[in-house]
C-alpha cells in the first residue's frame, strides 16, 4: 500500500515515541529526525482549536531550508482543550497532577495538527477527538502519575495506558489522534499525496 510513497524519502519530525509506533503501522519506510529548540509559542488571541496546526507548520518551516526534492516530511503537534483553555505537556509531576484534577469528570477536546511537506508543496489538517472523563479520585491521579509518568504528554496522560481503562467514559473521534497521530486521516492524505 502507499506505492505512490516510493519516490519520497519520508522522515517523521517528531521526538514522540508513540507517534513512531503509529506512523509504523501504515509500514511505509521512514526515518525519525528532529530539530530540537523550535519555538511553539503562538499568539495568545488564536483560536484554540488552530493551534496545534499553526505549531505543526511551524515544526515544518524549520525543515524548509535542509529539505530536499524527494523528501517527505511529516510534522505533528497535539493539545488537550478544556473550558477554551490549552493544556499541553505538563512542566512537573505536581502540575499533571492539577492538570488531571481539572479533566476528571468533564469532556474535554484532543486537537492534533499535521504537516506533510515536500520541495514541492505543503498539505496541513486537524483532527479533534472528544474525551469523557469519569470523575478521579486523589488517589486514582496520584497511582497514575507515579506509576506512568506522563511528563511527555498532552494533557498528562495518555488513553493507551491504565488511565484510559480506568477513567475513559467514552471517545468521540479517532482514538489514534488522542495518543498523538490521527493515522486514518493521515493514511488518506497520504494515498494523494
Amino acid at each position: 500500500m502507499l506505492n505512490n510513497l516510493r519516490e519520497y524519502n519520508v522522515m517523521l519530525a517528531s521526538k514522540s515515541p508513540r507517534r513512531r509506533e503509529l506512523l509504523s503501522t501504515l509500514r511505509i519506510p521512514f526515518t525519525s529526525i528532529n530539530i530540537s529548540g523550535i519555538d511553539e509559542s503562538y499568539p495568545e488571541d488564536m483560536v484554540k482549536t488552530e493551534v496545534p496546526l499553526y505549531i505543526a507548520n511551524k515544526k515544518a518551516d524549520a525543515y524548509l531550508s535542509k529539505i530536499k526534492d524527494n523528501d517527505l516530511i511529516i510534522t505533528a503537534d497535539t493539545v488537550v482543550i478544556l473550558e477554551d483553555q490549552i493544556y499541553g505537556k505538563p512542566a512537573h509531576r505536581d502540575d499533571a497532577v492539577e492538570m488531571l484534577h481539572k479533566l476528571s469528570g468533564k469532556t474535554h477536546k484532543v486537537v492534533t495538527g499535521v504537516c506533510l511537506l515536500t520541495s514541492r508543496c505543503r498539505k496541513s489538517f486537524t483532527t479533534e477527538t472528544d474525551v469523557k472523563f469519569a470523575e478521579l479520585s486523589d488517589k486514582e491521579i496520584e497511582y497514575y502519575v507515579d506509576n506512568y509518568m506522563p511528563l511527555d504528554k498532552a494533557g498528562s496522560y495518555g488513553i493507551q495506558e491504565w488511565i484510559g481503562s480506568a477513567a475513559v467514559e467514552w471517545i468521540n473521534g479517532s482514538f489514534y489522534n488522542v495518543i498523538g497521530l490521527p493515522v486514518h486521516q493521515l493514511y488518506m492524505e497520504l494515498k494523494h499525496f
